[in-house]
């Protein structure tokens, strides 16, 4: 599939970052892991499924076999990988927006990078040295996170309810399965296509009404 699955899009930013200052790169990484509010501003972003900041040095890069001959490289590489959904630029402005302190924390040590705002310099660094992702798989091409993390929650109130569903009267049932569905009115809702337009969200709708024909074709007439 092409890299806009549905909703979600994959995002691979390469970065050459110097040898000598990769530790500090690493330093950061740390900080982050052992105090996680550092990184709130990103987490409270709903339109993100996955992001993940990975250092390679120069002297990490695997090799096929020992005939390889080992490359000899200038720089370290910082690695970083993402899911969300939504255009390109909403997500790099999100990011933006949201940790512009901290993306200039794990980018300050590569090589040419611009700060965080103003947001064209940013944009251009960023399209410079992303590796566009030529196939990508969705496995829930018509969800958004918030969709999954609805699913979850729904999923686990039913569960939760099912386990009480022998316990007092038809009355007492009625009173708490009301109040479930009070609870989980915003997690109930309809999946529908990306607005965004793409070759997948295409195919989607296109499969949508062909399976709607078919079963057209299948009923009963008269």
């Amino acid at each position: 599939m092409s890299n806009i699955a549905g909703k979600a899009y994959a995002m691979n930013v390469i970065t050459p970052v110097r040898w000598y200052t990769a530790w500090v790169n690493k330093l950061f990484f740390w900080v982050a892991l052992k105090r996680p509010s550092t990184l709130q501003g990103l987490i409270t972003l709903s339109l993100i499924h996955y992001a993940r900041w990975v250092i390679v040095g120069r002297k990490q890069f695997p090799h096929v076999s020992p005939e390889q001959p080992k490359e000899k490289l200038k720089y370290s590489y910082m690695l970083f990988f993402s899911n969300f959904n939504g255009s390109w630029d909403q997500y790099v402005d999100s990011f933006t927006f949201a940790i512009p302190g901290g993306l200039d924390l794990f980018w300050k040590w590569n090589v040419r990078y611009s700060k965080s705002v103003a947001l064209t310099p940013f944009h251009r660094y960023i399209q410079y040295n992303q590796l566009e992702t030529i196939h990508y798989y969705s496995a829930y091409p018509l969800a958004a996170s918030n969709d999954i993390k609805s699913a979850q929650t729904v999923r686990e109130s039913l569960l939760a309810f099912n386990r009480t569903v022998d316990q007092g009267s038809d009355q007492e049932f009625e009173r708490r399965y009301k109040a479930l569905l009070r609870g989980l009115q915003h997690d109930l809702g309809e999946m529908h296509p990306t607005p965004i337009i793409s070759m997948s969200a295409a195919q989607v709708e296109k499969r949508v009404r062909w399976h709607a024909g078919q079963l057209d074709q299948e009923r009963p007439h008269g």
